[in-house]
């Protein structure tokens, strides 16, 4: 099932736009976010919506927690983020009620946590901002809008500024001089972000006013923003439904592909297994695909696959992204000097190996295994990296068993987790 993350605001926080809604009260490594998440489903997609400045726009754009919103959406394993925005026009052609698909930005904002990473401890991160916005949602989002017969801009500069005060004029033909074609007050953190979380990221922004450089028209001000966006809510509402629609028709639905076998290894286990997904070439392709999307600009130096299910996607992961691949194995299987690391089971311990030479100092590395439960072998496996001197930039899975709590376990170490599908269940 896709699962969707909206930001936004007037109107598109009303969780009756959702079936089996529910509110919920989370809090992140970050802080808390704008307000509660918003969860429920709009056909077959999970959505989970952040009102931005949180409910009845309480919070200015320089005070919103931007971390911890992306953070939140990370945490519930979003697929894709559609945001939403007012802004103002710096383009005669670009008018009032007009919906430019964002594809470039410009940030002037000056007093914000623009990252995530304050200081480069576990290695240097510098993310690739070149096309920050979504190329497959800017184009789905385009082609729906066209269907709906809405004006769009099928590309746009936006510049953000810090506010919450709007610009002198002096800035507002400035920010023409720079190439900005809309202005607002919150998308360049966010999309930053977002793109450092690895979440494909979007912007539908409504033009509402003409800033302050056109001299025959009224400055901007925030009753003329209320009146302009209100008028077109309902159109930003349908286009933000329909897009994602598609996007459900666009994502393969991997449980039909893994076979659940009851009672095995023992009475009351639903063992997931991933050999009828393996053994389908589209299915199979389709989960390297979603991870080289994912961890493609995330500057991996090496994949660690744990034996025996990590090996298949990780080496298949590595050749496609061109970088190495290293395996960590049962006791007595590797043949050159080894370090270990003992974890707990529900009876009983375990060990696992890695070879000396297989992790240098710095590396960035992925780690990649076919299912998370517990967490232990996973955990042991990072802790292994790290005294090799290697950075943890994420833990990959294509099944968590999120009942079972190993990626709460994997949190709590300092780890960030990803998977492809989730069970509910043992």
């Amino acid at each position: 099932m896709v699962k969707v993350g909206i930001i936004g605001g007037s109107g598109l926080d009303n969780p009756e736009l959702l079936q089996n809604f529910q509110e919920i009260e989370v809090e992140t490594k970050f802080g808390k976010p704008s307000d509660n998440l918003i969860l429920g489903t709009l056909g077959n997609v999970e959505v989970v919506i952040i009102p931005r400045h949180g409910k009845r726009h309480k919070i200015s754009p320089t005070g919103v927690n931007y971390r911890a919103n992306i953070q939140a959406l990370k945490e519930q394993n979003v697929d894709y983020i559609l945001a939403t925005t007012a802004c103002g026009s710096l383009r005669e052609e670009i008018g009032r009620g007009d919906f430019i698909i964002l594809d470039q930005f410009i940030d002037f904002t000056r007093h914000r946590n623009i990252t995530f990473h304050d200081n480069f401890n576990e290695g240097i991160n510098h993310t690739p901002m070149a096309a920050p916005f979504n190329e497959k949602l800017r184009n789905l989002l385009i082609e729906t809008s066209k269907e709906l017969n809405y004006k769009t801009h099928e590309k746009g500069t936006v510049v953000t500024i810090e506010g919450p005060r709007f610009s002198t004029k002096a800035e507002s033909k400035m920010f023409r001089t720079w190439g900005a074609d809309v202005i607002n007050m919150s998308i360049a953190p966010e999309c930053i972000l977002a793109n450092e979380a690895g979440i494909p990221y979007v912007a539908i922004a409504m033009s509402t006013d003409y800033d302050c450089w056109k001299e025959d028209e009224e400055a901007v001000s925030w009753e003329e923003i209320l009146k302009v966006f209100e008028q077109n809510a309902e159109n930003v509402k349908k286009l933000l439904l329909e897009t994602i629609k598609k996007l459900e028709d666009s994502k393969m639905d991997l449980k039909q592909y893994i076979r659940t076998v009851p009672n095995w290894p023992k009475p009351g286990i639903q063992f997931r297994d991933i050999t009828t997904l393996i053994k389908n070439p589209e299915a199979f392709n389709y989960v390297i695909e979603k991870f080289a999307e994912r961890y493609k600009n995330k500057q991996i130096d090496k994949i660690v696959g744990i034996e025996s299910r990590g090996f298949i996607f990780g080496s298949a992961l590595a050749n496609r992204l061109g970088i190495s691949f290293v395996v960590v194995r049962k006791p007595g299987k590797l043949p050159a000097e080894t370090i270990s690391e003992e974890y707990e089971l529900e009876y009983g311990r375990d060990k696992i190996e890695i070879h000396k030479d297989a992790v240098d100092e710095g590396d960035n590395v992925l780690v990649v295994d076919d299912l998370l439960a517990t967490g232990g072998t996973m955990l042991a496996t990072c802790n292994l990296i790290r005294k090799l001197g290697g950075n943890i930039v994420e833990c990959a899975f294509v099944i968590d068993l999120p009942d079972i709590g190993g990626k709460r376990k994997l949190l709590d170490a300092g780890y960030n987790s990803f998977s492809l599908v989730e069970f509910k269940g043992v």
